[in-house]
């Protein structure tokens, strides 16, 4: 039977018809959602008409004519260019270090595997592209540290929960700065932390670290303006603001407030600008250099911030998507002479994104300074908000008019609609990959690792049209090889490690290749149980995964042993009654299993304390080479820092620990399953060497 040209026109870009749900079972994308999801892709498919110029359009993206900005090979590897060149053909190469180096294609149209790592320029024929020649594999944890095998530990923190005097209401980099040092001393090699993207300025109610503005720039709330700028410059500001009963009221509440919050920080940060602004300040020249290496990243960002405002006083609301035409694109003359028309604005922006960078770079050196090996492990979220700024900057590389989603599975059965929009396949290619690049540039510029949620949107992605139930979208395929290429790049050139998280429905085979690259994945200690209470045992846990007792979306371990999660889930009416009670029992049998390992393992264990203790001791004794400890379940907590499922009723991304980042890791628990956790690496390591 002949393929209809809807079906194969979705084939062509690499929207899967046919699907398989978390339960084994195949499912089918209707037509109907077929043509919207394409609409969305950039291929219009609403008739036959359309249908066949949007397949005419890919035929033509897919011509030999058509050579792409950027091609990826792996390093001592061939590359067939025989779709592009002829064979024998002579290649310039102009290597990144500066040298040139002449090669020639082969008899088969091959370019010999003779080029370094890097980037590279290459003339064939009269046309020039870029080839990345990445290594086989990420920097690994084996390459940052001298202990073979590696058998590290390190703990994870959500930024905000920090404390310490001063701080506004939240955690900011001098926190993590002071807590960075704190685990150093006492032997971490790593500190995860929370996404630290720039968020909208205009939404303070969705202050969620996954859905940002932009995975390009950083959050200013979280800069440390006084490690810059002087303690006295900042407390001067804050007098003359009159903001020292806000602030000290924020200071003591225990959850964050974040719109009050961000509402004083934004005030603080503009009378520190006007004070720098107005004088030759001895930074001056620091600001200068950083606004010329950040370039145009900074320089889009910045404009969209001036543009918005206006738009929002001029009622055309936050949503660029909304504005007028001229205003919708960049590099258009009025979004210019708008720019032109406010330089002090512009400044002010980019003055808030040198603060948070270099207070960020702080911290990574107070973590390698004082013995981690890995410092930082930064968080890089799936996606960005459609409404942003990087979809702005981005357009023809991210896909502003669909949302990355998961399709109905066991545990949410109308499926899920994260809000946020992710990158164009094709718009990647069309543009050598450069959205993505500078992104993980960004993001590895000041730490030791980064952490790659829903791994799986390297490999495919669920797409669901605005506006649309999370049920009615697709599986988009990404060009997989091409981006663990890259990723491997960048990787090695910033010697990052990289950490997937590869939970829930994990396409086959995708685990093994990431392995391959040296992407460590996720093992949480509550997901590793097979039958329902039959936990993995300690010497069967992976070598190619870090270890870990939980994941911001999980009730901590004392929460967990409460079942504080599924009264959560009771009080907010999330869950049936039949469902509820039928959770209540398997978290027992999980609760009973986990209690009869831990004792086959280490004897009796006589309080929920006394588990949470075993429990660490267990997964450092894994053959992870890394293990990671929330700081929650260090110190006994037994609420989760957000609840998936919910925006309101649970105070997702606001919970704060009650001492001071400089001396949290003092209290009594903590102390003590640090020691534990310390011991049951050192003994990992000498049982496995």
């Amino acid at each position: 039977m002949n393929e209809l040209p809807l079906h194969r026109l979705a084939a062509r870009v690499g929207l899967a018809r046919d699907w398989v749900d978390a339960n084994d079972r195949p499912q089918q994308v209707s037509d109907a959602v077929l043509r919207q999801v394409l609409a969305g892709l950039g291929h219009p498919a609403a008739d036959d008409a359309a249908i066949d110029a949007s397949l005419r359009a890919v035929e033509q993206a897919d011509d030999p004519a058509h050579l792409p900005p950027l091609l990826t090979v792996d390093h001592g590897q061939p590359l067939a260019l025989g779709h592009y060149f002829n064979a024998a053909s002579p290649v310039r190469c102009n290597l990144d270090d500066g040298s040139q180096r002449e090669l020639a294609l082969d008899a088969q149209a091959c370019l010999p595997g003779e080029l370094p790592i890097g980037y590279h320029q290459l003339a064939i024929e009269g046309r020039t592209f870029t080839l990345a020649v990445a290594p086989l594999r990420c920097h690994a944890l084996q390459d940052a540290i001298e202990q073979r095998p590696p058998r590290c530990w390190g703990l994870s923190v959500q930024l905000y929960s920090l404390r310490r005097p001063g701080d506004g209401g939240y955690g900011d980099c001098l926190a993590l700065e002071q807590l960075a040092r704190s685990a150093a001393e006492r032997g971490a090699d790593a500190l995860a932390i929370s996404p630290m993207h720039a968020l909208s300025a205009y939404d303070q109610q969705h202050f969620s670290p996954y859905s940002p503005s932009s995975r390009l720039l950083l959050n200013a709330l979280y800069a440390s303006p006084a490690a810059l700028l002087g303690e006295r410059e900042v407390r001067m500001a804050i007098q003359a603001c009159g903001l020292e009963a806000i602030l000290e009221a924020l200071e003591q509440q225990a959850l964050v407030d974040w719109p009050r919050a961000a509402e004083a920080r934004h005030r603080l940060l503009e009378a520190l600008y006007q004070d720098f602004s107005q004088r030759e300040h001895p930074l001056r020249e620091d600001f200068e250099s950083f606004r010329d290496a950040a370039g145009e990243k900074l320089d889009h960002h910045c404009r969209f911030a001036v543009l918005q405002d206006e738009a929002v006083g001029q009622g055309l609301g936050a949503d660029w998507r909304n504005w007028p035409a001229a205003w919708q694109d960049p590099c258009h003359p009025e979004v210019a002479a708008l720019a032109n028309s406010y330089p002090a604005r512009i400044e002010f922006h980019a003055f808030c994104q040198w603060l948070s960078e270099r207070s960020l770079q702080r911290a990574q050196d107070a973590a390698r300074g004082n013995g981690m090996a890995v410092g930082l492990i930064a968080d890089l979220a799936v996606g960005a908000d459609g409404a942003g700024s990087q979809a702005w900057s981005r357009q023809d590389e991210l896909l502003a008019g669909l949302n990355v989603g998961a399709p109905p599975d066991i545990l949410n059965r109308a499926g899920q609609d994260w809000g946020i929009c992710a990158f164009s396949p094709e718009g990647l290619k069309r543009n050598g990959y450069r959205a993505f690049i500078e992104m993980l540039r960004a993001n590895l510029a000041h730490a030791g690792g980064l952490r790659i949620d829903h791994v799986m949107g390297l490999r495919r992605l669920w797409l669901i049209p605005r506006g649309a139930a999370p049920s009615e979208g697709a599986y988009l395929d990404y060009p997989v090889d091409d981006l663990l290429r890259l990723l491997a790049l960048e990787s090695a050139r910033h010697a990052a490690i990289i950490l997937g998280e590869d939970l829930g429905t994990v396409p086959a085979g995708l685990r093994e290749r990431l392995a391959d690259k040296a992407v460590l994945g996720m093992r949480v200690l509550p997901f590793e149980q097979q039958p329902l209470g039959q936990f993995r045992p300690i010497l069967d846990w992976p070598d190619n995964a870090l270890a870990t007792t939980g994941t911001h979306d999980l009730a901590p371990l004392a929460g967990w042993l409460a079942n504080r999660d599924i009264d959560w889930s009771h009080r907010l009416k999330l869950i049936e009654p039949a469902s509820e009670l039928h959770w209540r029992h398997d978290r027992q049998k999980e609760h009973d299993g986990l209690r009869r390992t831990l004792e086959a393992n280490y004897g009796p264990q006589k309080d929920n304390d006394a588990v949470i203790d075993a429990a660490i001791r267990y997964v450092g004794h894994t053959r992870a080479p890394l293990v990671l400890v929330p700081l929650e379940d260090l110190l006994g907590c037994d609420e989760q820092a957000n609840l998936p499922g919910t925006t309101a009723g649970h105070p997702n991304w606001r919970r704060r620990f009650q001492a001071p980042a400089d001396v949290l890791l003092d209290d009594q628990d903590a102390a003590r399953r640090l020691e534990l956790l310390a011991q049951a690496r050192e003994q990992a390591w000498e049982r496995d060497r």
